[in-house]
């Protein structure tokens, strides 16, 4: 995509990540989208509280025409997808109207050379099972190493 630019995200940009990981949040077709308040649950403000301050908090963006349109970020924490303590769990997510566009494969493979050069040997994932993002995962290294009725725990070897 033309004008389009991947970068580390800024520590001053920290907060658009709570606009992001409302975005990741998986909706089924035919259904109706939580609040954003939803975000607030501890469940979910573990992927995005004090960002920034813990060994394993890596983000990068995705800016065009001068905004962040897409966003993924790595922690090391007990989320859907935790493996073990060594391990950072990965969220990715864009806005809808850039879905769709080779945006998600270069967020992720800038992401996964940022963990790498971090000196990390694998990040991990938890993916609803009918979200079209598997197809992401799958293409970019991601392997599924546990699932449950609903979701994959995915795994990526850097």
């Amino acid at each position: 995509m033309d004008g389009l630019t991947i970068r580390p995200l800024r520590d001053d940009e920290y907060s658009e990540l709570d606009s992001f990981l409302y975005e990741a949040i998986f909706i089924p077709e035919g259904i109706e989208p939580p609040p954003r308040e939803i975000i607030l649950q501890p469940e979910l403000q573990v992927y995005v509280a004090d960002f920034g301050s813990r060994h394993g908090d890596i983000a990068v963006a995705a800016e065009a025409g001068g905004r962040i349109v897409g966003a993924a970020w790595s922690r090391i924490m007990n989320d859907y997808g935790h493996i073990d303590d060594e391990t950072p769990s990965l969220a990715i997510s864009l806005f809808r109207s850039f879905r769709g566009r080779g945006i998600g494969t270069a967020l992720m493979k800038a992401l996964l050379a940022e963990l790498k050069d971090a000196g990390f040997r694998q990040v991990s994932l938890s993916v609803q099972k009918a979200n079209r993002a598997v197809g992401l995962y799958r293409k970019t290294g991601f392997v599924t190493v546990d699932e449950n009725d609903e979701e994959y725990i995915m795994l990526c070897t850097l």
